[in-house]
């Protein structure tokens, strides 16, 4: 035996003016929801306009000589290199040359100070390492700071989290999204790392 309960229910749903109420209901769930979500795109749009024109991004990069390390004689560098490796100092050496304080020996004569061998002079290397040591170059300071001064809100994240010349060139240096086309193709695929302020020249197909 059904339940009255039920029954009633069955019949409710049948009447047109049970059905129209719940679907108008459902309609202005609907578009509530819609506006809600468009208000919080606009102000999500606005502000971060604000943030573009209004308030420039406060960078943290320290531009100083040796970044303090000197002082302990100890190094950071940038590691992963397979055959070369440079230094926080601008020295790119060998990793058979590396001291075990992190530092390149610079009285082995292969060892070099801000080589930028591999490099074009857009500031695009071939070599990801002497894209680094060339990026340490003093002179190359006004160059990168221009850069974080125009650097989109997109790219904020990436180098806010450096905190000095070193680290800036290791990110730098890094390919990026700037350096590829149709997300799956280098716009230069011999020089691809680049310090410089532009991605690399679109080359002919």
């Amino acid at each position: 035996m059904v339940p009255c309960g039920a029954v009633l229910w069955r019949r409710l749903l049948r009447k047109r003016w049970v059905l129209g109420v719940v679907f108008g209901l459902s309609l202005v769930y609907f578009l509530t929801s819609t506006f809600k979500q468009e208000e919080r795109t606009v102000r999500d749009r606005n502000l971060l306009q604000v943030q573009e024109h209004e308030q420039p991004i406060l960078w943290k990069v320290k531009f100083s000589a040796g970044n303090g390390s000197q002082l302990s004689n100890q190094c950071r560098n940038s590691v992963q290199g397979k055959l070369l490796i440079t230094d926080e100092l601008g020295y790119i050496c060998e990793r058979k040359d590396l001291l075990v304080n992190g530092c390149c020996n610079v009285n082995v004569a292969s060892t070099r100070l801000y080589s930028c061998d591999s490099c074009l002079p857009n500031g695009c290397c071939s070599v990801y390492e002497y894209c680094v040591s060339c990026c340490l170059q003093p002179s190359k300071q006004h160059l990168l700071e221009r850069f974080l001064n125009r650097a989109a809100i997109a790219f904020q994240n990436l180098f806010m989290a450096v905190e000095d010349h070193f680290e800036l060139c290791l990110a730098k240096c890094r390919t990026s999204s700037q350096s590829v086309q149709h997300e799956n193709t280098y716009r230069d695929p011999v020089a691809k790392y680049c310090y410089g302020e532009y991605p690399p020249e679109l080359l002919p197909v």
